[in-house]
């Protein structure tokens, strides 16, 4: 009913976040170290907003959006409220986590292709 409200939150925080490490310029990188945090960053908000359309569109076309207020259908009704509340502390959260739980796989994979030696080997006709 409105588990995307979570990823998109996630989204909004990580997008704010990396705004103000580019403004800032704080971020020092050497380099082919690693790969910067606000590109790593940008990668977790791109990926939480993909989810969060998604799933906001999955939701608009089975009716549980409208364009009005309350916006949420379930809102409308207490019943459908608790049900809602339920479902975006359980598979809201869950599959905020399970994204940033992935981008931190993305991230270590990244820093280790890019820390890794060149390879050297002689190529034989």
């Amino acid at each position: 009913m409105a588990c995307f409200t979570v990823p998109a939150g996630e989204a909004i925080v990580t997008t704010i976040i990396k705004k103000k490490m580019e403004k800032q310029g704080t971020e020092k990188h050497e380099e082919n170290t690693s790969v910067p945090m606000t590109r790593k960053l940008k990668w977790l908000s791109n990926l939480l907003w993909g989810g969060s359309a998604l799933l906001a569109f999955e939701h608009v076309w089975h009716g549980e959006v409208q364009p009005f207020f309350p916006f949420l259908t379930a809102m409308s009704n207490p019943e459908d409220t608790q049900e809602m509340l339920h479902e975006i502390a359980t598979v809201g959260v869950s599959m905020a986590v399970l994204v940033t739980v992935i981008w931190i796989g993305m991230c270590v994979t990244a820093d280790m292709i890019v820390k890794r030696p060149v390879s050297t080997m002689k190529t034989t006709n």
